[in-house]
């Protein structure tokens, strides 16, 4: 029976709009194994998400809805005061546009993950993960939720009957509590790639994550997030396959599909 360790890669892309351009979408997509892609809302726009959908498939990666805000202006990273019927329309709509997109270049999309404030204030707020929750059943109930372990968004997502993945920040601090230290915190996000890959191999390997106080706690997940929105992000997810691959860690999509089996 094989039993080598394997996880899952996952970056936030297509977040550009219009003639503007974020992120470093070409060259993060032949790296990672699964790809979360904004659906219009928070960023994107039609033509983005067609090219980013076409590039996950060439590519072999799987494909998530990443649903945000209707927050373009704070590029949904500030929190909104919506009704729960007003998250379910808004997710049915971003999910809904991408899939028909990624169904006419021939692929389709596997999971979700919400975006930003979106994202976290889910973690703790059962009646807005709950909505979320609801919506992605709605739309299909074979459909993953990315999201953190021991979150509300998972504990609703199972009640929902949804599977569910967990996922570990490669390059964020983390709380005593196994909450993300806020960005607005010296500590939030840690910038030396050779730390970055340390832990992300013995979160993988051992399940465990240093604190930013120095204790050791446990981490649960199957999918590992790469920031594609931090200088020279292309380069650092490079650097922590690499890691992988030498620690003789196979990547592979936590959804399934023909994504990299490595």
């Amino acid at each position: 029976m094989n039993t080598q360790l394997s996880v899952d890669l996952n970056a936030d892309l297509g977040e550009g709009f219009g003639a503007y351009t974020y992120g470093a979408d070409p060259e993060l997509l032949p790296l990672v194994t699964s790809a979360n892609i904004a659906c219009g809302c928070h960023a994107g726009d039609p033509g983005i998400m067609r090219r980013a959908a076409a590039l996950a498939r060439r590519h072999g990666v799987c494909i998530g809805a990443h649903p945000g805000y209707p927050d373009r202006a704070g590029f949904g990273r500030r929190y909104m005061e919506l009704s729960a019927q007003e998250v379910i329309d808004g997710l049915l709509f971003q999910i809904g546009a991408l899939d028909g997109i990624c169904r006419a270049e021939g692929t389709r999309v596997s999971y979700v993950k919400p975006h930003g404030a979106l994202y976290n204030a889910a973690v703790r707020n059962e009646a807005l993960a709950a909505a979320i929750a609801g919506a992605v059943r709605a739309y299909s109930p074979a459909l993953y939720l990315l999201c953190p372990a021991g979150s509300a968004m998972a504990q609703a997502a199972h009640a929902e009957g949804l599977p569910v993945a967990q996922e570990f920040f490669a390059d964020r601090g983390y709380q005593d509590d196994g909450t993300l230290v806020p960005r607005k915190c010296p500590d939030a996000v840690i910038s030396d790639p050779e730390a970055v890959c340390r832990r992300v191999v013995r979160a993988v390997r051992d399940g465990t994550v240093e604190t930013v106080s120095g204790r050791c706690i446990p981490v649960r997940f199957e999918s590992v997030c790469l920031h594609g929105d931090t200088p020279a992000a292309a380069a650092l997810a490079r650097r922590i396959r690499d890691s992988l691959l030498e620690a003789s860690i196979a990547l592979a999509p936590f959804a399934g599909g023909d994504a990299h089996a490595l």
